[in-house]
């Protein structure tokens, strides 16, 4: 299983518009962030999770030439908006229809803001279509399974994903956006060989977990490597991560984790 990091930034970006903090002129490249999102290939099987306004230019960066299908974590725009360049996938599709799934929320976010591509195929070549899909508790693949579970955010639910992958039994957690975890979610995680958790920020937040709340998560999954996204610029890569427990990185731009 390979993991690719697509973007591991808030929904402002690192630099942030009009700043000139320490972490806004830095010239580490892990400290310039895009919006989150990732990019699963497991047995083959290219899922795409999210898809931030800078997506375009994230798979130019990444050479991201396949799409199987897509999840939407949720609705907010940081994580849908750049949906609409799905519509490359959908050609390199012979033209099909791209799989979407997410929560009632998030799908009916994708009504809303794409009415036009909620078809079978796209309206003409080189436009985007989606066909939605609840995400079940349990998707079976020939490639494995991705269970989801519901995560707390706000005024909303997201979607928490555990990939296992049929060959090699590698397990991959992905919870972004999130305030807290519920027991179930704790419960899924655990044995996973790679748990990616929301860490805002170091002070607390009202929708999602500060680095120390996510430190404090990861000591309860105890995975064999726990990886903070989601990151604002009020967290410095290097000197910051340098104070994190043995275990624990922050994700940036362009990691790729091989499982």
């Amino acid at each position: 299983m390979e993991v690719i990091f697509l973007g591991s930034g808030t929904s402002q970006g690192v630099p942030m518009i009009a700043c000139d903090c320490a972490v806004c002129t830095s010239t580490d490249p892990r400290n310039r962030r895009t919006r989150a999102s990732i990019h699963v290939v497991m047995d083959g099987l290219h899922i795409q999770v999210d898809a931030a306004p800078e997506f375009r230019l994230q798979c130019l960066e990444q050479r991201i030439t396949q799409i199987d299908f897509f999840i939407l974590t949720h609705g907010h725009a940081d994580h849908i908006t750049g949906m609409d360049d799905l519509r490359r996938f959908c050609d390199l599709k012979g033209g099909e229809a791209l799989k979407v799934y997410s929560t009632e929320e998030g799908m009916a976010r994708v009504l809303s803001i794409f009415p036009y591509a909620i078809a079978e195929r796209p309206i003409a070549k080189g436009y985007a279509a989606f066909k939605l899909e609840a995400m079940p508790p349990v998707l079976e693949l020939p490639q494995g399974t991705i269970q989801s579970t519901l995560l707390p955010h706000g005024g909303l639910n997201t979607l928490g994903l555990i990939f296992t992958e049929r060959s090699s039994g590698r397990k991959f957690v992905y919870y972004t956006d999130n305030k807290r975890l519920p027991h179930e979610a704790v419960t899924l995680a655990r044995g996973a060989d790679a748990v990616v958790l929301d860490g805002l920020r170091p002070e607390p937040h009202p929708s999602h977990m500060s680095i120390p709340e996510a430190v404090a998560v990861a000591a309860e999954i105890a995975a064999g490597q726990t990886w903070l996204t989601h990151l604002t610029h009020h967290t410095d890569h290097q000197k910051a991560e340098a104070e994190l427990p043995v275990g624990i990185k922050f994700a940036y731009d362009g990691l790729r984790l091989k499982l």
